[in-house]
């Protein structure tokens, strides 16, 4: 899953990212208003850790803006400014939750948890489909209840198709969710056929009632057969 903080604040910044790139998160950040909303104009996120106060604007118009473009990224307020308007200006522009600062990492956690899970799971523990069952937190995957295993960034494509699993998902738009928005100084996007022929090989060794289809030209979409 991807994750954007926006924070100025140095060491809770990077606190923050280590929490949850040990919790396997593929983590982005931006340290100001102008670099955040570059980032989500041109990306998309599963969660973005929005802090109000930044050194060049407001964290609520970024929220705006995320809105404004029609954008679903889970959205938690992470910020200092504890008063009950800014939780409700921050809830009625869209916002999925607030967690007023100091907290601990374990509850920052907790929290992604359950904006990703609730957004792109259906608030379910685990995803089902066909005779594939996926366990997001011990990053498991089971076809007709025997386990299948996947390497790191072979488990996020395969999870990132079922998330999807009524869309077609472009290549672009696969590599930027897997391998972050360092993707755009890639030469190729070899590494993802690689990746998508593994995945393929894996369930159909497994006899999985799902695929991963290719649509010439765009990109892949997920089929139950």
């Amino acid at each position: 899953m991807k994750i954007l903080i926006i924070e100025d604040e140095p060491q809770m910044l990077e606190n923050m990212r280590q929490t949850l790139e040990r919790e396997q998160y593929i983590v982005e950040t931006a340290t100001d208003f102008t670099a955040a909303n570059d980032k989500i104009g041109a990306y998309d996120y599963d969660c973005i850790l929005l802090d109000i106060t930044l050194p060049d604007g407001n964290g609520l118009e970024l929220l705006k803006e995320l809105k404004a473009l029609g954008k679903e990224d889970g959205v938690i307020i992470v910020s200092a400014k504890d008063s009950l308007d800014d939780r409700i200006k921050g809830l009625n522009l869209g916002a999925d939750d607030y967690l007023p600062k100091p907290f601990h990492m374990a509850e920052l956690h907790a929290r992604v948890k359950a904006i990703v899970r609730r957004r792109n799971f259906e608030g379910n523990n685990q995803i089902e489909i066909g005779n594939v069952s996926i366990d997001p937190e011990s990053r498991s995957v089971f076809v007709a209840e025997k386990e299948v295993v996947f390497n790191r960034k072979e488990f996020d494509v395969l999870t990132y198709m079922i998330s999807n699993k009524t869309r077609l998902v472009t290549k672009t738009a696969l590599a930027e969710h897997v391998w972050g928005d360092h993707i755009d100084q890639a030469d190729s996007f070899d590494f993802i056929y690689s990746q998508i022929k593994n995945v393929r090989k894996k369930l159909a060794d497994a006899r999985a009632t799902i695929e991963i289809e290719a649509v010439y030209g765009v990109g892949y979409k997920l089929q139950v057969v």
